[in-house]
């Protein structure tokens, strides 16, 4: 009996259509699920007579994959990970491949990959994008981990994943260690950002021009036909034209507070660590925090006085305004995305290609969006490029846009709509672009009360300096550091 190409454990809804694609594309694929039932079901229901083997223990799995083994674990991120990892490496031998395809955290990853490969095996962390969808029919995957492992897994992942329109894959490796899921969690991130900014225009047009569902359909389908083109923007448009039994909109009827899996707060943190400002990530986390708090919202409603929301301005140009300031908040969202990238892979080693990032975004995942073609491009006219909003292209959309972005701000400030996302992506983009910000008042503070020193505009860089201030202070001054 022919072998398997590869083994999959765990057989939830993104295990089995993973499955499926590998199957549809030519490769035999034995099954494990610690629920063994779900094996059975599997077997005997939506895989049934296809090139999918079964098997009731992980020394069955084993037994039944060619050499070198690959072994694809699609199981909840933490714990369950790290037990499967020890069940299977004394089962498997120099050169078998680990694969972790979960929402794992990258340092998980990185610390995987070292002891995997201490025990003489490669692991490979990637991320897989696109929901149950993507799973099936073409996902954005993200493998990073043992570099000597990827040309046996190569064929695999790029036939399952999504396609550009030049039928690129949507799938190239990213880099040692936890880089894989670095980027995943990076795009979840952005994800994030992404989701926050189009909430934010719904709501301008809802509570401030009292636009129905039925006229924001038409809006967000009109936008998905230009430089907004993306699969959120697209779903956006579908969720708004759904109706509910009774014929009224069904977002209306949804409860106003959101979930999250932790994989932004990831994003933020590694943000805090690298020391790179992603401010609109950031308030998009915690615009969800803050929707949770639904019952303290309510009574503060009733407490805290405001404006009605009420936005009077002419319909139809705001609603443009509203949608050349969401592509210039979305361009500042990813240019911090990318940001975080550049310094991480500073820090880790990676030498990410950030082109090859944006090209395996352009198709299969959540932020799928024409607009990656145009990151894609611009770091490959220039890979050393520190910021993508001073990418030629970029910035001459940015200092046109501006304009309207500062207007959204402005009038969602004066009728009370919450913009974070978006006023937060204006904040940034005016700090990044001021020659001189008051930080000189803030270093002087901190010497003055910790002796925390400061350098000068009439001195090289790297002197710092420390005054008395007060007369009584002293000359003793404190270790400069960057926490």
């Amino acid at each position: 009996m022919k072998k398997a190409d590869i083994g999959l454990v765990g057989l939830a809804v993104m295990g089995e259509n993973l499955v499926l694609n590998m199957e549809r594309n030519g490769f035999t694929v034995c099954v494990f699920n610690r629920s063994v039932d779900k094996v059975d079901n599997f077997i005997n229901g939506r895989a049934k007579g296809k090139n999918i083997l079964g098997a009731s223990s992980l020394s069955e799995l084993i037994e039944q994959l060619e050499k070198p083994r690959k072994v694809m674990l699609m199981v909840k991120a933490g714990k369950p990970v790290d037990d499967f990892i020890e069940q299977l490496i004394p089962l498997l031998e120099p050169g078998d491949i680990i694969i972790d395809g979960g929402n794992s955290n990258f340092p998980d990853s990185t610390e995987r990959m070292n002891y995997v490969e201490s025990k003489g095996l490669h692991f490979i962390g990637t991320g897989v994008s696109g929901g149950e969808e993507g799973a099936l029919n073409g996902p954005s995957i993200m493998p990073g981990g043992s570099a000597s492992a990827w040309s046996a897994v190569k064929e695999i992942f790029q036939k399952i994943a999504a396609k550009t329109d030049d039928g690129s894959p949507c799938c190239q490796w990213v880099g040692t260690g936890g880089s894989g899921h670095f980027a995943k969690m990076v795009h979840n991130g952005i994800e994030y950002g992404d989701m926050q900014l189009i909430c934010e225009a719904y709501h301008l047009m809802r509570d401030g021009l009292g636009m129905s569902a039925d006229e924001m359909h038409e809006v967000f389908a009109e936008w998905n036909k230009k430089e907004l083109d993306s699969y959120l923007i697209e779903i956006t448009a579908h969720i708004l034209a759904y109706k509910d039994s009774d014929g009224s909109p069904l977002v209306d009827k949804i409860l106003d507070t959101a979930g999250q899996k932790g994989t932004g707060k990831w994003t933020v943190n590694a943000s805090l660590d690298e020391g790179i400002p992603l401010t609109l990530i950031a308030e998009a986390v915690f615009s969800r925090c803050l929707s949770a708090q639904k019952n303290q919202r309510v009574a503060a409603s009733k407490e805290l006085a405001g404006p009605d929301m009420k936005i009077s301005a002419d319909k139809i140009s705001f609603v443009e305004s509203v949608r050349n300031a969401l592509y210039a908040s979305k361009i500042i969202s990813y240019a911090q995305g990318f940001a975080l990238m550049h310094s991480a892979s500073k820090t880790f080693g990676w030498n990410l290609e950030y082109g090859n990032i944006a090209l395996i975004w352009r198709g299969g995942c959540i932020i799928r969006s024409a607009f990656l073609t145009d990151i894609k491009n611009a770091f490959e006219n220039n890979p050393d490029l520190d910021n993508l909003m001073l990418d030629n292209v970029f910035k001459d959309i940015l200092n046109e846009k501006q304009t309207d972005l500062r207007k959204i701000c402005a009038a969602a400030f004066v009728a009370g709509i919450p913009v974070p996302a978006m006023a937060s992506a204006l904040s940034y983009f005016d700090g990044y672009r001021c020659e001189n910000l008051p930080a000189n008042l803030l270093q002087a503070q901190r010497d003055f009360f910790g002796a925390h020193m400061y350098e000068r505009l009439d001195r090289p860089r790297g002197e710092f300096f420390h005054t008395n201030w007060t007369g009584a202070g002293g000359t003793t001054a404190s270790t400069t550091y960057n926490a």
